[in-house]
């Protein structure tokens, strides 16, 4: 490295760029839950501890920070490295609360299956995420002769620390955004869609977690990734920390409008019908609800889940499929491990987004780290120092 010669005499002024001026931290690196010595749950992470430890599971960030008032991105997230069209996986979509633009649920609830990426962006940028999604997925070697496609979009509004209005997102920004997907750590906080999220009353973001039930119960990963804007009382491994730090949902009534939403993405390596699915789906929401989350009227509270077994084909040569599957007895170790895997995402959402200033000047706090260690010590809730 190159080190330049020192003069005395000689004042230099370094200018950084708005956007690193505006959500650099204070300190880093900021920490996830366990790094604060809490263990959510019961079942052990995977070695990521992140949506990508179910095998062949990628994610892909796509962060648009510019000028003063743009704040918002894409996050995909591909079940598969193949092609996922003529290689469907089986999938099931739960709603907790219905107020959202998602796209392509109801197909999935139809067929059971999902044949696209997953991706998520702000509320109004639905519309482009779908376009780009469809010509992405045209565009696949083997697709050529494809003519419908069912696009998968999730969506939050942004719109407090994001010019929403001025649809900022591209195609060329979904499409980066699915090309960036990768194996190995997801990084969390402030990107992707996460970048202008809110939720409860501090910086959202995305967040992932992941579980490994026992070998005696199978031994399968369930992993989650969340997109926090939503709203409620925060509470941290039981530690009431939004009631005492004074930032809670209708606190002296000044909250006229309830935030949202939150979009939950699951994925696992079980071998598991649609219904399955649908049924693990719902068990997502108790996640959210043990963060504090009481599914407002404003919030639009979602749930996508995929299977990377059992892979439906396309144009199947038989009229029949001999699959294995996972029996309604053996559910419960994966219900309780999605449940948990989703109350540790938001957790780390919250942890790893910075402070960010936006659209209007509107500036929203991230959570104070110090300040939650010391609740979580005084809770007896840390498992370390």
């Amino acid at each position: 490295m190159h080190t330049p010669t020192r003069h005395p005499d000689l004042l230099v002024l370094v200018v950084l760029p708005v956007p690193f001026l505006l959500l650099a931290p204070d300190t880093a690196p900021l920490p996830r839950i366990r790094e604060l010595g809490i263990e959510p749950g019961i079942f052990p992470p995977g070695p990521l501890n992140a949506i990508t430890d179910v095998e062949g599971v990628r994610v892909g960030h796509q962060t648009l920070i510019r000028d003063e008032s743009v704040r918002t991105g894409v996050t995909a997230i591909l079940p598969h490295d193949g092609n996922l069209f003529q290689r469907k996986t089986p999938a099931a979509i739960y709603v907790g609360n219905g107020f959202g633009k998602a796209a392509g649920f109801l197909q999935v609830q139809e067929l059971g299956n999902l044949e696209t990426p997953i991706v998520l962006t702000n509320t109004l940028s639905v519309g482009t995420a779908i376009e780009a999604v469809v010509a992405w997925t045209l565009e696949q070697p083997g697709n050529q002769e494809v003519r419908s496609v069912n696009a998968v979009v999730g969506e939050t509004n942004d719109g407090t620390l994001n010019d929403i209005r001025g649809r900022h997102v591209t195609v060329a920004d979904v499409r980066a955004a699915i090309a960036g997907a990768r194996s190995g750590p997801v990084e969390e906080g402030a990107v992707g869609a996460g970048t202008g999220t809110v939720a409860f009353g501090w910086k959202g973001g995305i967040g992932t977690a992941s579980r490994v039930i026992p070998k005696t119960l199978g031994g399968y990963t369930v992993g989650a990734l969340v997109q926090s804007n939503f709203g409620g009382i925060l509470s941290v491994d039981g530690v009431p920390v939004g009631e005492k730090l004074g930032q809670f949902s209708f606190k002296e009534d000044i909250e006229k409008r309830e935030s949202g939403s939150c979009m939950m993405v699951l994925a696992t390596d079980a071998p598991l019908s649609s219904r399955n699915l649908e049924r693990l789906a719902k068990r997502a929401v108790l996640g959210l609800a043990r963060t504090g989350s009481f599914l407002s009227n404003g919030s639009g509270d979602f749930v996508i889940v995929f299977s990377t077994k059992n892979l439906v084909p396309f144009e199947p040569k038989e009229k029949t499929l001999a699959v294995e599957e996972l029996t309604n007895d053996a559910m419960s170790p994966l219900f309780l491990a999605a449940v948990e895997a989703v109350e540790e995402a938001v957790y780390n959402s919250l942890l790893k987004a910075t402070t960010v200033t936006g659209y209007q000047g509107h500036r929203v706090e991230a959570l104070p780290v110090n300040q939650v260690r010391e609740l979580l010590r005084e809770g007896g809730r840390t498992k370390k120092d």
